[in-house]
């Protein structure tokens, strides 16, 4: 693994200070200017990620269904909703709103 180099230091009216070359100083500004960006970039994503957070969270309630027991009106009496082990196939046989309840709970307990 290569070394970095280390800075020239030098002493300017009793304090210690680090000489650089334009191109080294040239190289220093870049790197904080690309710092900079990636830090930006960093924020607005841990924003997104927030926001999709919370979106997840109130669609959740907002669909929320207790228990096995079906909440939607127009859903068969006969037929029973999914649990958190329902897979995608059973789409056909309960109503939509328990099916995405059964997705959140799915991606919620595996993010955790």
């Amino acid at each position: 693994m290569a070394r970095a180099p280390q800075p020239r230091r030098i002493t300017l009216g009793g304090h210690e200070a680090v000489a650089l070359t334009p191109q080294e100083y040239e190289q220093l500004v870049a790197s904080r200017r690309q710092i900079g960006g990636q830090s930006a970039r960093v924020r607005v994503l841990s924003q997104q990620a927030k926001r999709t957070a919370q979106l997840l969270y109130e669609l959740e309630t907002l669909i929320e269904t207790r228990g096995d027991a079906c909440q939607d009106p127009a859903h068969v009496p006969s037929t029973t909703c999914p649990g958190p082990e329902a897979t995608p196939g059973h789409a056909d046989t309960v109503c939509l709103r328990c099916a995405v309840a059964a997705l959140l709970r799915r991606h919620r307990d595996a993010a955790t």
